[in-house]
């Protein structure tokens, strides 16, 4: 029996991860200046990281729930890696946050 929830929590929780690097990337090629590079990177890498840490909590219990327990280690891959994306994306979303209060007093 396989566990696509925990398999689908690592594939959005690397995805949460890879919006810091897509978010940057972005801004070097087109007309996008990077505080709004950052503050769609914050909705979405939290966002992501979300989903991840709620797929790997369905995860864990259906793996609890089976006498195989598969998808237990990925379940846990998903739900550390989907904090990290989580926390990452709140502190884009602190550092954008600090960035206006800058502008803002200026």
């Amino acid at each position: 029996m396989r566990n696509d929830r925990a398999r689908l929590s690592v594939l959005f929780a690397l995805l949460s991860l890879a919006t810091i690097p897509a978010a940057l990337y972005a801004s070097r090629l087109s007309n996008v200046s990077v505080p709004q590079a950052v503050g769609g990177e914050a909705v979405v890498g939290t966002f992501l990281g979300l989903i991840a840490v709620i797929l790997a909590r369905g995860a864990r219990l259906r793996a609890g729930r089976t006498l195989s327990r598969s998808g237990e280690g990925a379940a846990r891959w998903g739900k550390w890696l989907g904090l990290l994306g989580v926390c990452l994306g709140l502190t884009a979303a602190l550092s954008l946050g600090f960035f206006g209060l800058l502008l803002w007093t200026e």
